[in-house]
């Protein structure tokens, strides 16, 4: 291990990369200043007699005191003093827990900070459990500045943010989960830092490529050994020192050296062994070449979303333009293919985006309805169900649920929450929080509903704590009316996957999918078992003309809806799955 605090039996030996500094003093709180010896390749390492609970930084110049870049724990904020802690002194109770298979995942996303921080999740754990969720994802963890944020301006990736409790009351998270049978998977930023409290552009300037820019700044240099090894190290921390069961890697098309994430993948697969531990991908590029056995199990399907959304909602602004025509054949190539886009040229990027996809197994796509980012990014954090008509998104929520792509929701989501969720951040410089305000109205300047500038000044204020308050869904909403009937709805689609897709699932491949209606879209696939499941979609208003019959009807979305198929008619907002007996 390269990078963060090694503990031994009389101290511990601290590192730090620093190729932009003449010397580098350790400082540990009660005790004078360790000149840190230069070890070469730009390190520098010293011994100190710490003990866990000691605070501690680096002076990388005469007037820059900083904390460690891979500090397991801050005391504070990110701009204080790091903490030394021992990893190993957690004493883990579901110790023989190893992880369930990627085909059994029904993912739950969730912001930890909205739900009460670490305690908070773990209390919400058993209603996950009994909805049929099997693994939570977590979005990012790592330290940033300020009490609150998104997770994505994360500046200490090895650090879980102090706002959210200790690192053991996070193990103490993990652990319940696994008592629960349940997985968790966590959000990693890999492919930037955030604008406040990066200290390493200070005095490691070679971390970063000057001749990249990206919307973060330059990029990070993932040609240098101590930049691979520093994300490498972070990763296996994750894994090994808290019993992470997945990462999901954000947005690694922001990542200019692609063959690192390969390089990633191979390290986790040989070190990381006797459990079972997934890896999935946000990735604009739609590559489908890493999507296979020994790198990444799957990607979040971008496209599945982009195509549904319009469909339900009628948008079309902004990236949703090229999604708005011929939603239903575009949904199709979908369900059939993966990727809606697969080499062809993406108009709202202006260039060819993706690698055909057609072989992969459903699998190796994550499906979803809403997330942080297609809530979030919205101006006013609106979910779904203010936006579709909620027939129409009760037929999309079964096929998301019975589809043999792997279904994520977005926390709330299974109630149908009435709190949006909004783009918050807590930074404490005026200067930086006024153009972070000031950017995000500027972001929605072209949309029709925020032409003049009196209703951009009514999107809310990410530095606003109000913001962040009016983010946190509200539990107790589910069990009222309507709220109950969406999340009974929720539960029973689960059951059904739990009971005849996901015994189903491994080795099933699509067959084929058509639209067949301008909002509606049949699509079949083989299961591993043989059997051929049929699910017919209509979102839109109108009926559409199809007959599909089946053997066994697994579920419909509307009494008769089923025989009004076999005659040769689908309603409107309906979904049916049906399925053929094993033919093999």
């Amino acid at each position: 291990m390269l990078w963060g605090p090694v503990l031994r039996e009389n101290g511990v030996t601290f590192r730090l990369w620093a190729p932009s500094s003449e010397a580098v003093s350790l400082e540990v709180e009660g005790m004078e200043p360790i000149p840190m010896q230069a070890v070469g390749e730009g390190w520098y390492a010293a011994d100190a007699p710490a003990k866990p609970g000691a605070r501690y930084r680096f002076r990388v110049s005469a007037d820059l005191l900083v904390p460690d870049p891979a500090a397991r724990a801050q005391a504070e904020d990110v701009h204080g003093a790091s903490v030394l802690i021992d990893q190993g002194s957690y004493q883990w109770r579901n110790t023989e827990w190893r992880g369930r298979p990627w085909h059994e995942t029904v993912l739950y996303e969730l912001h930890v900070g909205a739900c009460g921080g670490y305690a908070g999740v773990r209390a919400l754990l058993p209603r996950l459990r009994d909805l049929g969720i099997t693994a939570v994802e977590l979005m990012p963890l790592a330290a940033f500045p300020g009490g609150r944020n998104w997770g994505y301006d994360g500046v200490q990736p090895f650090t879980p943010d102090p706002s959210y409790g200790t690192p053991d009351e996070l193990k103490a998270l993990v652990d319940e989960a696994h008592g629960l049978g349940l997985s968790i998977f966590l959000d990693c930023v890999f492919n930037h830092f955030g604008p406040d409290g990066a200290y390493l552009h200070a005095y490691a300037k070679p971390f970063f490529d000057e001749g990249i820019h990206t919307p973060w700044g330059a990029a990070i240099d993932f040609k240098k050994p101590p930049v691979r090894a520093y994300f490498e190290e972070c990763a296996l921390m994750w894994l090994r020192d808290y019993r992470i069961d997945g990462l999901r890697l954000d947005a690694v098309h922001a990542i200019a050296d692609q063959s690192w994430l390969d390089v990633l993948a191979r390290r986790i697969r040989s070190e990381i062994t006797g459990r079972e531990v997934h890896l999935v991908l946000e990735n604009e590029g739609n590559t489908a070449s890493k999507l296979t056995p020994g790198l990444y199990d799957a990607q979040w399907n971008d496209d599945g979303h982009n195509t549904l959304h319009p469909l339900l909602t009628g948008e079309r602004e902004g990236y949703y333009e090229d999604f708005a025509d011929n939603g239903a054949k575009k949904l199709a190539r979908v369900l059939g293919e993966g990727f809606l886009f697969q080499g062809e040229e993406m108009p709202h990027l202006h260039r060819p985006r993706g690698e055909p996809s057609a072989h992969l197994p459903p699998t190796a796509f994550v499906l979803f309805l809403q997330n942080h980012d297609q809530v979030g990014n919205r101006a006013m954090g609106e979910r779904l169900n203010a936006l579709a008509d909620p027939a129409a998104l009760r037929a999309a929520t079964a096929l998301l649920l019975l589809c043999p792509q792997i279904p994520m929701l977005f926390m709330g989501e299974e109630w149908g929450a009435t709190v949006p969720f909004l783009f918050f951040t807590g930074f404490r410089d005026p200067e930086l929080a006024k153009a972070v305000r000031e950017g995000r109205r500027k972001e929605f300047a072209h949309f029709a509903a925020f032409q003049d500038e009196a209703a951009r000044e009514l999107i809310p204020d990410p530095n606003d704590p109000a913001t962040f308050e009016r983010s946190r869904p509200d539990f107790a909403e589910a069990g009222r009316p309507p709220h109950d009937a969406i999340l009974a709805h929720h539960k029973a689609l689960l059951a059904i996957r739990r009971a005849e897709i996901i015994p189903r699932l491994q080795g099933a491949m699509a067959q084929g999918a058509e639209a067949v209606g301008e909002a509606a879209v049949l699509a079949r696939w083989r299961m591993g078992d043989g059997a051929v499941l049929t699910i017919a979609t209509n979102l839109g208003a109108g009926p559409a003309q199809v007959m599909a019959q089946g053997a066994r009807i697994l579920f419909e979305s509307a009494s008769g809806a089923a025989a009004s198929l076999a005659a040769g008619t689908l309603p409107p907002h309906t979904t049916i799955a049906l399925l053929d007996p094993t033919t093999r």
